[in-house]
């Protein structure tokens, strides 16, 4: 039996690839989509319903799973909806605050969705083998990070570097927020033991790249991602909205929960 689909943002990038898969696909239907008003007619003809207003798209297809990548925000008052209609959410929005993510595990309590700032497997299987690499190294190395996203990207670091931050300081016992560091300029002095240091760069049309450097005596190891197209990321959305619909509520999903 064919899955419901609605696409939140559907005028956008990862909107529209979104759509153009879950169309492609053989056991998803786009049953609905949602856009701001004004930005409608750039969604084009997607072959289903588009509006404005979430509440009445969900009131013609309660079943369906709503897909979003839109902003921080937005995807709060989706969720929000979404629970009012016991609907499952599926949400690679990044830039969330800690306050914000608390919020959307809250309302996760009340219907199920699923959370994770990059749909890709392979990024995912990254941060199931670097608390191990983390350890397996010890503190002699010490651990930096680069991210390339194209010129039009909001927030920064991306949501995934992030995220890749969170795991290596989980494994080595570190509060992120007291080691993460984001910029150095002027006389800084040695780098501490304790810290992360990440580097967003921005520009062009890049989709994606993460870089993890264990930087130790005499060696260095890196780990490089690359993402080539934003279906890399449409696609694991499908995936999760496909695994999601079987869940019940009480959590903020992951990537790690689908595998």
């Amino acid at each position: 039996m064919s899955k419901s689909i609605v696409v939140m943002g559907a005028a956008g990038r990862m909107g529209g690839t979104i759509a153009r898969l879950v169309r492609e696909s053989e056991d998803l239907v786009l049953a609905g989509a949602v856009e701001r008003a004004e930005k409608i007619a750039a969604a084009g003809d997607l072959g289903c319903p588009i509006s404005a207003d979430l509440d009445a798209v969900l009131a013609s297809v309660p079943s369906a799973v709503i897909i979003d990548f839109t902003a921080p925000q937005a995807s709060l008052a989706t969720a929000k909806i979404a629970a009012r209609h016991k609907a499952s959410h599926v949400i690679g929005t990044t830039g969330f605050t800690a306050e914000q993510r608390a919020e959307l595990e809250a309302i996760a309590k009340e219907t199920p969705i699923f959370w994770s700032p990059n749909m890709s497997v392979g990024v995912n299987v990254l941060l199931k083998i670097l608390p191990e690499l983390t350890k397996l190294l010890g503190p002699d190395y010490d651990v930096e990070m680069t991210e390339i996203h194209h010129g039009r990207k909001k927030d920064s670091p991306s949501g995934t570097a992030v995220r890749l931050a969170e795991c290596i300081a989980d494994a080595k016992g570190w509060d992120l927020g007291k080691t993460g560091c984001y910029h150095r300029e002027g006389i800084i002095g040695e780098r501490p033991k304790e810290e992360i240091g990440v580097m967003a760069l921005r520009g062009g049309d890049v989709v994606g790249v993460h870089t993890v450097y264990f930087l130790g005596p005499g060696e260095r190891i890196e780990l490089t991602h690359q993402a080539h197209s934003r279906e890399n990321f449409a696609t694991g959305a499908l995936r999760a909205a496909r695994w999601i619909v079987s869940q019940k509520p009480g959590k903020l999903y992951s990537m790690s929960d689908v595998f």
